[in-house]
């Protein structure tokens, strides 16, 4: 393969802890969110929290069948559980259309998150470091994921197993845990990290 890279165990295991480190983030900013924090909205045009909490939560869980081949967690049950005000990641929908979203239990939220974090975390355990040089979408590539950002990241050959885990699961979510501490302290709650 053109674009190949040999890792090392190193690698792995950097991945795997950076992993778990961006998931406890998650964890500690919801542990300290009501729904009130969540579901407030700061001003016309602005997205709430809740927009960054289940968007995150529902592309990890879409991104994940894309690198393993597993379904998505994500079911008519989870839906009824946690009672998202739109039932959609919101992906290929405008800022206007979901500054409507709105997480009606976070409790359950919170599951489902935690869910598709734990299977995420325990898949990471089963890799190898050649695992990771795998191409998960060869090139060329559909146009919905031609204009990402993992296709500029792609190598010759297409997008490896870890640009997916680093470009969809990780900085995605560094992303979107930054938008979650500056609308934090919309609401009067501190930021996560120093």
């Amino acid at each position: 393969m053109s674009g190949s890279t040999t890792h090392d165990a190193r690698t792995l295991d950097s991945l795997r802890r950076r992993m778990v480190a961006m998931h406890s983030l998650y964890d500690d900013a919801l542990a300290t969110m009501d729904e009130s924090h969540v579901n407030h909205q700061e001003k016309d045009g602005v997205l709430p929290i809740a927009f960054s909490l289940f968007h995150y939560a529902n592309m990890h869980d879409a991104s994940f069948m894309l690198l393993t081949g597993q379904p998505p967690i994500w079911s008519d049950e989870w839906q009824g559980r946690v009672q998202p005000a739109i039932a959609d990641h919101g992906k290929h929908r405008t800022v206007d259309e979901m500054t409507a979203q709105r997480i009606g239990d976070l409790g359950a939220f919170r599951d489902y998150i935690r869910a598709v974090f734990d299977r995420t975390e325990a898949w990471l355990t089963t890799l190898t470091p050649s695992d990771l040089d795998r191409i998960v979408i060869p090139r060329p590539f559909p146009p919905q994921i031609a204009s990402t950002f993992s296709a500029r990241v792609a190598n010759d050959d297409g997008i490896s197993l870890l640009d997916g885990i680093e470009c969809w699961l990780y900085q995605h979510g560094l992303r979107h845990m930054g938008e979650i501490e500056l609308a934090r302290s919309f609401v009067g709650l501190q930021g996560m990290t120093s």
